[in-house]
């Protein structure tokens, strides 16, 4: 029986091949040169681990890159390099790891329905639902890791992209004192280097004005590239349904779908059954 929150594992569709085309140069010429090169350059590196003969999992690295191999490459050396840098956090790391903090804390959560351009669509709790002394901010690290390594299955997904809502809704000194140069550290070089899933845009909802505090402890490090695709909503919905329209987002942010009722609780068991892909994930990086 199909839930309708399993992943989508099927075939790509004729809209996103088409997409894939576009925008990522996924045609079988280029497809077929950047696996063969990519595969040049990892059988060359005696420092890093990736599993190579498998397209797919090759594909996972060469989406986000346009399918240029060096690029790729590149991002997979980064990858290595954030995974040994952040060892105590993400070695090993499997779902069972996390199981209290996914099902008792509605933390982070997923949509179940992709936005009006096929992206997933995660929500994370900054604000009053946070709770720091029952989920860290390493916590918060190790769920998001593991979603991203789950959402690489959807090809769709892959070729997409991701966008995020981030709710600051009741946000205090409980919460901010937890958000540290340290923490937005990791967490942005996550994003910004050691990710390969094609982060479109973030969004900011339900802000208060002690939110600055925050802003201003992660500014610092955030590129251009990011800077770009971060937008600030406050209370105001009506300037995410510029970006999101209404028909695609639940109650909770304006939207005309049912208002979520559903958490980490329910993806949990999703994670679960794809532990062998996280464990085959958790394989790649630095040789030791």
């Amino acid at each position: 029986m199909v839930s309708e929150f399993d992943l989508d594992l099927g075939p790509i569709s004729d809209d996103v091949k088409q997409k894939a085309i576009e925008e990522l140069r996924e045609t079988p010429e280029v497809v077929k040169s950047a696996l063969a090169e990519l595969r040049e350059l990892l059988g060359k590196d005696d420092k890093i681990y990736f599993k190579t003969d498998d397209d797919k999992v090759l594909i996972m690295y060469l989406r986000p890159c346009k399918f240029y191999a060096r690029s790729a490459y590149e991002l997979m050396k980064r990858i290595a390099d954030f995974k040994e840098k952040n060892k105590a956090i993400f070695d090993n790391l499997l779902p069972q790891d996390e199981k209290q903090a996914f099902i008792e804390n509605d933390v982070v959560n997923v949509l179940k329905d992709r936005d009006h351009k096929g992206r997933r669509i995660l929500v994370v709790h900054c604000g009053a639902i946070w709770d720091p002394s029952k989920v860290s901010t390493d916590q918060m690290l190790r769920l998001f890791y593991l979603i991203h390594e789950a959402a690489l299955l959807e090809e769709a997904t892959q070729v997409n992209g991701v966008v995020v809502i981030m709710d600051y809704d009741g946000l205090g000194m409980k919460q901010i004192k937890h958000l540290t140069p340290s923490f937005s550290m990791k967490l942005l070089g996550f994003i910004q280097d050691a990710m390969p899933l094609r982060l479109k845009e973030v969004h900011m909802v339900k802000e208060p004005l002690i939110f600055n505090l925050v802003w201003k402890i992660f500014k610092p490090f955030i590129r251009e590239k990011l800077a770009k695709r971060i937008h600030f909503h406050g209370s105001k919905m009506a300037s995410l349904h510029k970006f999101i329209p209404p028909s695609h987002l639940p109650k909770d942010y304006g939207g005309d779908l049912p208002e979520i009722n559903y958490s980490g609780k329910e993806w949990y068991p999703i994670l679960e059954q794809h532990v062998d892909h996280i464990a085959m994930m958790n394989s790649f990086g630095k040789k030791a």
